[in-house]
């Protein structure tokens, strides 16, 4: 009774789970047109800023290292992986919020994001945070088709979809928010299989709509960010292991039937990005990396503050390169930074 109170409050304050952020760049055999991105805040550059919805970071210190020190929708304090992705696939910087009215057409060409943080797979994720669903994302991404092709025409949009990576990531809302929600109706297992199918519905839609290389993130170890170990992980805070191992076995089924997808979808490239093992050795073994802190974000206490309770009356660690994460859910600019430059290799080898 108590955890589920706790959970019930957990979902008060934090309505939704927004997440975050080379300059390395890999080359890959083909030259990449467009970098596309779905799902929740690890690849939301501002498209929440245009809805109505509690999750929001367009209001320091969200931004405080972006460019010009400016908050930008950003769930980070600067770039996040959508960003590092499209400058690492040799794209461009900075990937734009496609809901953003300023907007111009050669922005369009090469690549915008459709994200929107607090969003999944689930419906119900998108209901409690009042995100944009990823039906409704893939509207966004249609609409975006034909935007396209009173620019550039038919052809050459077909070239433009065939050469762009679409980058999709959108199950740890549904972890966190949907399947304690569910734990009536669904066990982990049940929840997790209908969350796999959901999944590969939504890379056949983007499949029909136009998208040919198509890089699904798995789930993160959602047991170890800094609000779930600060409310479940006891005393000392330790990461929450059923829930991660929750997040694993969504990826173990996830990653068995992505290749049978693909051999239906003749065309396609589709990528397993691993988002969990990469994360979980950056918290274990912070030095590596040149980080410090990997328990606690770097705004306010670290410990809970996310969103609204991230604001500009809270104080920030003396150097947030040192953390690996920016607020108690997001990664930061150097976290995101670090993420890309561990999947980006894999990525572009199984992709092209």
């Amino acid at each position: 009774m108590i955890h589920s109170v706790v959970n019930a409050i957990f979902f008060c304050l934090y309505t939704s789970v927004y997440l975050c952020s080379s300059k390395d760049t890999i080359n890959p055999p083909e030259k990449v047109s467009a970098v596309l991105a779905f799902g929740d805040s690890f690849l939301d550059p501002g498209n929440n800023n245009y809805i109505i919805t509690p999750g929001k970071a367009n209001y320091l210190p969200y931004g405080k290292d972006f460019m010009g020190g400016k908050p930008t929708g950003r769930f980070s304090n600067g770039k996040n992986i959508a960003d590092f992705f499209a400058e690492g696939l040799g794209v461009k910087e900075y990937l734009p919020a496609y809901l953003d009215p300023s907007l111009q057409d050669n922005d369009l060409l090469t690549g915008v994001s459709f994200a929107s943080g607090g969003s999944g797979y689930d419906p119900l994720t998108s209901t409690v945070s009042s995100a944009i669903p990823m039906l409704e994302q893939l509207n966004l991404f249609k609409q975006y088709i034909g935007n396209l092709t009173r620019i550039v025409g038919e052809e050459a949009v077909m070239n433009i979809m065939n050469n762009s990576v679409s980058l999709v990531c959108a199950s740890t809302n549904d972890l966190i928010i949907s399947l304690p929600a569910r734990s009536l109706q669904y066990d982990v297992a049940t929840y997790d299989r209908m969350l796999v199918n959901l999944t590969l519905s939504f890379i056949q839609e983007l499949y029909k709509i136009g998208a040919r290389k198509i890089a699904i993130f798995g789930a993160p170890p959602t047991g170890c960010l800094p609000a779930e170990r600060t409310l479940f992980g006891g005393v000392h805070r330790m990461c929450v292991q059923k829930q991660n191992e929750a997040a694993l076995s969504y990826n173990s089924m996830l990653k068995e039937q992505l290749p049978v997808l693909a051999s239906s979808l003749p065309q396609s490239r589709i990528a397993f990005v691993d988002f969990y093992n990469p994360l979980i050795n950056t918290i274990n073994k912070p030095q590596q990396y040149g980080l410090q802190v990997t328990d606690r974000g770097c705004c306010g206490t670290g410990l809970l503050e996310v969103v609204f309770l991230c604001n500009r009356l809270s104080p920030t660690c003396p150097d947030d390169s040192k953390y690996f994460l920016w607020d108690s859910i997001h990664l930061s600019e150097i976290g995101c930074n670090i993420f890309v430059n561990e999947s980006l290799p894999g990525l572009v080898e199984n992709l092209f």
